[in-house]
Parts: C-alpha cells; structure tokens; sequence
C-alpha cells in the first residue's frame, strides 16, 4: 500500500503543480495545494471509502518516516543556499537588518497579542502558556525563503532592488525564527527549569560555534583536496553530517530539521558543491518525498477548524498575518529610506509564507505545542497568504501603469 500511496500523492503533486503555475503560482504552492486535497476535508469527505483504504495503518507511519527524511534533507540543502550571492552585496546590510527587524517585530507582537486568545480555544491540555504564546508569535513572523527565491526567479525579480532586499531580508527572518522555534521547543521540556534551559542554549550555541570555526574550515579543506573527484564519498558524508546534526539537536530537545538546517549552512561556499547538492539531494526530497509530506500535512487537517468560532478565528489569523508581514516589511523599507512603491513590493513578497510555514507547523503538532485544529487554521492562512503574492504584485503594478497612463503622481 505504501508505494500506491507514493504512486498517487507524486502524480497529485505534480498534476496540482502544473496547473497552479499556468496561473502564474509557483508549482510548489499547487503541490501543497495537493497535499490539502488529499486530507479527510476534500478527499476524505467526497470518496471516504477510497480514502480510508488509501491512507490506513501502518502504510501511513512509513509515509511519515520518508517525509520527515524528505523534509530534513530539504532544509539541508536550503542551509547550504542560504548564502547570498556576491552581486547584492552593493546593498547595506543596515538596511536589510531594519527591514527584517520590523518585518519579524511587529507580526511577532501581534502574534504575542492574539495568542491568548488562541489558546484559550485551540491548546491541547497541558500545554505552558509560554511555549505557546512563542510558537504563535514565530509562526507569524515567518516568510518562506525558498518559495520567496522561485516566486523572485520566475518574475525576473532576483536582480532587482526589490527582489535582492526581499530575499535577504527574509533569509535573515528565517534564521531568527528557527532561534525563536529552538528556544520554544526547548522551553517546554524544562518548565520553569530555567538552569537546564540556559545549559541546553549554551550547548546550542557551542554547536553552532563549532560549525562554522571548525567543522567548515575542515570541510573547506577536503572538498578543495577532492578537487571534483569521489562525488559519490563526499555526498554520503554530507548527507550523514545532515543526520548527525539532526540527531544532536534532536538530543537537545530541538527537532531535528534545526539540525539539517544548521549543517547545510556551515558548509563552504562552493558553487559547485551546490550544484551537485541540488541535483543529487534536492531534486529526490522535491520530486519524491517532500509530496509525502504535503500530503501528511492534508491528513492531520480537520473539519473541526470550522465551526462558528473557528471561522471567526481564522479570519482574524489572516488579517493578523498578512497586516503584520505586509505593514512590517513596508514600515522597515521606508525606514531604511526606500521609496513607498519599493516599500509596498517588499512588504507583499515578506508575506509569502509557503514551506517554510508548514514545517513550522509540523514542528509544533510534532511536539504537541498545537492540535489538529489550529493545525489546519494555519495551514490555511498559509495557502492564502503564498498565494496572494503573486497577483497582489500584478495588481500593484497594473494600478502604477494606469496612475502613468492618467499623469497621477
């Protein structure tokens, strides 16, 4: 049954994906789309039969053991995109701190301000008001690097002013937010335990101390010494390193995708080395895992989200969301002296949430910090605001045109 599973989830991802991007959406965001589909809110409820004999038993816990080895060897080779390349380097970084500064800040503090309320009707029992109200606030303050980078490429955006500020600034919200996502995952083991919470952060930090002053130097060296030979040895002890360090900081009581991430950031800037990532790991966890979970994403979806005030809710995480991430990112960009136009873009692409979001999430239904309601509430404020980006774009600039076009300053 698991390899039907694969065979139907791979064909609706891609089916999804292809349609979505004749709209002009990036194929990931109909993959994800996919993945909702598949769960008991569409699927599940017209064909119940087909779906309960699809996805049942323990075909589902194996789907799961592939997705979660999906998604880790993904934010592997994000953390090894990470850098930026040298041609936006004209830009102040000044500039690109402030605006991810207050692109981070102010939906952080919105999200802080409605996570009572959230709690109060969503948070599983047990769950500290603390690690809650920092997992809500971070999941605000998130923008989608990777979906950011296709959405920029395929409007010819990536050598723009607005897209090369866009982009930096949100490779800086990510790493602050996968911060703020460790001190949350380790807060709720420790309950007022601040002493192992401060040993735990030390140890953190000594990790990432040692990626970068030892572990990349050491890398640096044998990779120039391997001069393009044995592609095959580097790439299995690469693809180890990313499971050692998902280990370790899992040990740290942190998921273990920190610890991909983290190991494909401290890797030496090689273009090489990145091209060989893309095609040999990248392409297998887009094209054949990560499918699987989008679709486990849709399976813990639930129609309980929906009731009165559920919808009333999530109207509120949406406006939430998008006013956070849009005010934010505009409010740092004219800060940082940039015109109100440039402003505005940059504001609307710091919305788009996409994959990143529902890694966070699985996180946080992974460690018990949200249910299966919230879990969806989130899910779709996600699809909104990825979606959205693209023909809020189009619209900004068809209304610039017209104000062109009428001699409107």
């Amino acid at each position: 049954m698991l390899f039907l599973q694969i065979v139907f989830i791979i064909l609706t991802a891609k089916v999804a994906g292809a349609f979505l991007k004749r709209l002009g959406q990036p194929e990931v965001v109909g993959e994800m789309i996919a993945g909702f589909v598949l769960g008991p809110l569409v699927l599940g409820f017209f064909f119940p039969d087909f779906h309960h004999a699809l996805f049942k038993g323990d075909a589902v816990t194996q789907l799961k053991v592939l997705s979660d080895l999906g998604i880790l060897l993904f934010m592997f080779v994000v953390g090894a995109e990470f850098r930026m390349p040298e041609q936006h380097s004209r830009y102040a970084h000044g500039k690109v701190l402030l605006i991810a500064g207050c692109s981070i800040a102010l939906p952080f503090i919105l999200g802080v301000a409605i996570a009572p309320l959230l709690y109060s009707t969503f948070a599983p029992a047990g769950v500290p008001h603390l690690g809650f109200n920092l997992f809500i606030a971070t999941l605000f303050s998130v923008t989608a690097f990777p979906v950011l980078a296709r959405i920029l490429k395929e409007r010819r955006m990536l050598d723009s002013e607005v897209g090369a500020l866009s982009l930096m600034a949100a490779a800086v919200s990510d790493v602050c937010a996968w911060v703020l996502l460790a001190i949350t995952a380790m807060s709720l083991q420790l309950d007022r335990q601040w002493q192992e919470l401060a040993l735990r952060l030390c140890g953190l930090a000594a990790l990432c101390g040692a990626s970068f002053w030892c572990v990349r130097p050491l890398l640096r060296r044998w990779i120039a010494h391997l001069e393009g030979r044995r592609t095959l040895t580097l790439l299995a002890v690469l693809v180890c390193g990313a499971l050692m360090y998902g280990s370790i900081t899992e040990w740290l009581q942190i998921h273990a995708v920190f610890g991909a991430f983290l190991f494909g950031a401290c890797l030496p800037r090689d273009q090489r080395l990145l091209n060989m990532l893309v095609e040999r790991v990248e392409h297998i966890a887009v094209i054949v895992l990560m499918p699987g979970f989008f679709a486990l994403a849709g399976l813990n979806t639930t129609a309980a989200t929906f009731s009165s005030v559920g919808v009333s809710l999530l109207g509120l995480v949406l406006l939430v969301a998008i006013a956070g991430k849009l005010l934010g990112g505009a409010l740092g960009a004219r800060f940082a002296g940039y015109s109100t136009p440039v402003a505005i873009d940059i504001g609307v692409l710091m919305n788009a949430r996409g994959l990143m979001e529902l890694v966070v999430l699985k996180i946080g239904l992974d460690l018990g910090i949200i249910g299966k309601e919230l879990f969806t509430l989130f899910v779709i404020m996600t699809v909104v605001t990825t979606v959205m980006t693209g023909p809020l774009l189009n619209l900004l600039q068809r209304l610039r045109h017209a104000r062109q076009r009428l001699g409107v300053q």
